[in-house]
């Protein structure tokens, strides 16, 4: 067979209509649907003769229902392994290679591929949400988070299992919310997912303004022989209060300052500006490259995630062993540096966490590919595990050893690579490894929504140029607008976490359980109200975000 006929496994085609040489016994009786796949070349087309054989295996699948041996699919009709394809009815298909040899990963490797899929942006922002919902109440609501957000995933995953009568082996998540919801939980699905999907492309926008600036700045301050006030924290390490009424010694806050030409600095400052101009400079970058018709090229960096995030826990332990652990706990008498435990602005961190701990919406189609499927549930649960710890590690560390003295932590950033001037070699680092990896991620993320949004409007996901354009001149004017005006990560995760939060993570999955029950006739008042308050949890956590 050569590579343009390749067959599909458990897949319609991709939209093209059979031709003329095709025999017309051999279009029936096998219906072939339009659908959209996207791999690792969004061109490649399978072949009409490939989706017949295709629509054979659904033809041959539903005689097997009786026990007849004579109805199992001969070898002829069972595509070859070497491409396969996974669906999602939202309109996108993504390639897997290698067929059964795909599927055979160990736990070690699901565990750390659900690690990798999770670890993203928030976590820079979760030293932020401790301060804001307090030392003591912060390390509470990590865990309790990490434990709601697995149970709502464990939900999600055992969510085909509950469809009787029906081949559920290939089914995601929005199947299942469709199969039980109709039209309504497929577009709720869709409409949640592309919140998740936008709201990271606009906190990507936001850092990436942010690191180029630092980077610039770093370089400019190394050619241009600019240094820094001699305020620093154990010796060398600096670190910088962003809003000086936060400052109870605003005189030794860190300065920057050019020993040789003003008048050139205060024009690099004008037009290198972190909100006025920065923003406006990435168009230049990334808007192109949401244009391509493949991602794949991108894809391949996809590996500098888990180099940055191991990057920044070795920045982390570092900078703990040279600042040193400032916390000073008084009930009575507060001071200065007084460290609340339980403070009102809790709801900001559980928003945040939301995102953080989300991964419902590809948790099936990553436990397919476990070698021991009997194991799914234990992976799971160690993944998410893995997860909070780094989570608690980076968080309470960044918390407990800075801002310090003389500074409060009130300082604490919703970034806190913000709390290091740009002069810190090792954050510049840092700096430059984020922006590396999110300038190579920003286009995927871009094509994802493109797939979603225009799959299942045009029935296409690249319908043509000025359609795609303009999706992407939307995008890209979402990041640039919250970038110059609302800079903020922080908040901005925790809004879109909690909105794609509430579908996504509490709501659906407790009512596909509740109704799955049942219908089955073994719903009990325990589980009914428990699942009942996720719902709840899942509307408070959303409406917290407005009111605090």
């Amino acid at each position: 067979m050569d590579e343009d006929s390749k067959p599909l496994l458990g897949l319609a085609h991709t939209g093209e209509y059979y031709t003329d040489s095709l025999d017309s016994k051999l279009r029936r009786p096998f219906h072939v649907e339009p659908r959209n796949i996207v791999d690792d070349d969004v061109q490649e087309r399978v072949s009409a003769a490939a989706s017949v054989l295709s629509s054979r295996v659904h033809y041959y699948g539903r005689l097997t229902g009786s026990s007849d041996r004579l109805l199992v699919p001969p070898d002829h009709v069972i595509p070859a392994p070497e491409d396969i394809y996974i669906y999602s009815p939202l309109g996108t298909a993504f390639k897997v290679q290698g067929g059964e040899s795909a599927a055979k990963n160990p736990s070690i490797v699901t565990i750390f591929a659900i690690w990798n899929t999770m670890m993203g942006t928030s976590i820079l922002s979760i030293p932020w949400g401790i301060k804001q919902s307090g030392f003591t109440l912060g390390i509470i609501i990590i865990v309790l988070m990490g434990l709601l957000t697995l149970y709502c995933c464990y939900r999600v995953l055992k969510s085909t299992k509950s469809i009787p009568y029906v081949d559920t082996s290939d089914w995601e998540f929005p199947d299942v919310c469709k199969y039980y919801f109709g039209a309504f939980g497929k577009w709720s699905s869709l409409i949640f997912s592309l919140v998740s999907l936008i709201g990271a492309m606009v906190v990507y926008w936001v850092l990436m303004s942010n690191f180029l600036f630092n980077t610039g700045k770093f370089i400019y301050n190394y050619v241009h022989n600019v240094s820094a006030s001699d305020f620093g924290t154990n010796g060398t390490d600096r670190v910088v209060c962003p809003y000086p009424d936060l400052d109870p010694d605003k005189n030794r806050s860190v300065v920057f300052y050019v020993t040789d030409n003003s008048t050139g600095h205060d024009v690099f400052d004008r037009w290198w500006s972190k909100t006025n101009t920065i923003p406006f400079y990435l168009i230049i970058l990334l808007l192109p490259l949401l244009n391509f018709h493949s991602a794949s090229f991108f894809a391949r960096f996809t590996f500098l995630g888990t180099i940055s995030v191991m990057y920044l826990i070795i920045l982390v332990t570092f900078k703990a062993a040279r600042l040193g652990f400032h916390l000073e706990f008084h009930w009575f008498e507060p001071s200065t540096f007084y460290v609340p435990e339980f403070r009102s602005l809790f709801p900001q961190l559980s928003g945040v966490l939301t995102l953080a701990f989300f991964i419902h919406n590809c948790i099936i189609t990553l436990m397919k590919n476990n070698r021991h499927q009997e194991n799914n549930v234990r992976d799971l649960s160690l993944a998410y595990l893995l997860v909070g710890l780094t989570y608690l590690y980076v968080g309470v560390l960044i918390f407990a050893v800075f801002p310090s003295p003389p500074l409060s932590k009130e300082c604490i950033e919703p970034n806190f690579l913000d709390n290091f001037p740009s002069s810190d070699i090792l954050v510049f680092v840092a700096r430059m490894f984020l922006l590396f990896q999110m300038t190579t991620v920003y286009p995927l993320l871009g094509y994802l929504v493109r797939v979603q949004l225009m799959g299942q409007i045009f029935g296409d996901h690249y319908p043509g140029f000025l359609h795609v354009f303009a999706l992407n001149i939307l995008v890209v004017g979402a990041g640039v607008l919250m970038a110059r005006f609302y800079p903020n990560i922080g908040s901005i995760i925790r809004y879109s976490g909690a909105m794609c939060g509430l579908a996504l993570v509490f709501v659906l999955p407790s009512l596909i359980h509740v109704i799955a029950l049942k219908r089955r006739g073994e719903l009990r008042w325990p589980s009914a109200v428990f699942h009942w308050l996720l719902v709840l949890l899942g509307v408070a956590n959303l409406l917290g975000q407005f009111f605090m």
